[in-house]
């Protein structure tokens, strides 16, 4: 497919691009005019973007060399700004990832506020990734899983034969709000009570060497 000779640095430069050349930075429009004030979310947001070779290897270096910032957000308009400026999942090269995540925390396992935690991953077919994400990015902003401090953050996977997306979790042994976590999750998506879905620790992930290998099924 065309779309998987896209680089990194293109999909990047694109939504700059279009966020610098967007009619909302027109003064008529501006986030700050009096008669259009913000309406403010609970916590201040990430967008991060990466893309990897199939020959990448995942170190903490390298890894962390990859992520690129694609804007912080703390408010419905600043949030619509960035987003309606971004492509969709479906648009994407393979092995790229769409991270939304609390400000000034990276997607990142040995992160200071992710080290402990882990992420429930959710398995889609090709095709179903754009809408699921967008559930979910809406779902974690509007503070909808209601477990306090204990979401660090949502990724969307773009892989050849499956797509995945996953919610970090900010503490992997609190099973009560790990379970709330996972069925507000298939709340949030109309998902199936049946839907498998895995779990994995970071420490799990550290030690793999990997994010989605060896996870264990839930359902």
């Amino acid at each position: 497919m065309a779309t998987n000779t896209i680089n990194d640095e293109e999909i990047t430069s694109e939504t700059n691009d279009k966020i610098e050349n967007s009619s909302l930075t027109n003064d008529e429009n501006n986030f700050n005019n009096e008669d259009n004030p913000f309406h403010l979310l609970e916590g201040r947001w990430t967008f991060w973007y990466t893309h990897r070779p199939t020959t990448f290897r995942n170190t903490a270096v390298n890894y962390d060399s990859c992520l690129k910032k694609l804007g912080t957000f703390g408010s419905i308009e600043e949030f619509w700004f960035y987003y309606d400026h971004m492509k969709f999942p479906s648009e994407l090269p393979f092995y790229s990832d769409i991270h939304l995540f609390k400000e000034n925390l990276k997607p990142m396992w040995e992160e200071e506020g992710n080290r402990l935690g882990g992420k429930w991953i959710l398995r889609l077919k090709k095709g179903l990734s754009t809408r699921l994400w967008e559930l979910l990015v809406l779902a974690i902003i509007g503070e909808q899983f209601n477990v306090g401090k204990e979401i660090c953050g949502i990724v969307c996977s773009i892989r050849p034969q499956e797509d995945l997306i996953s919610v970090w979790t900010k503490t992997a042994n609190n099973q009560l709000v790990t379970q709330r976590i996972k069925e507000t999750m298939k709340k949030v998506l109309s998902l199936p009570q049946d839907c498998p879905i895995e779990y994995k620790t970071h420490n799990d992930s550290l030690r793999d060497n990997c994010s989605y290998r060896n996870t264990d099924r839930v359902r």
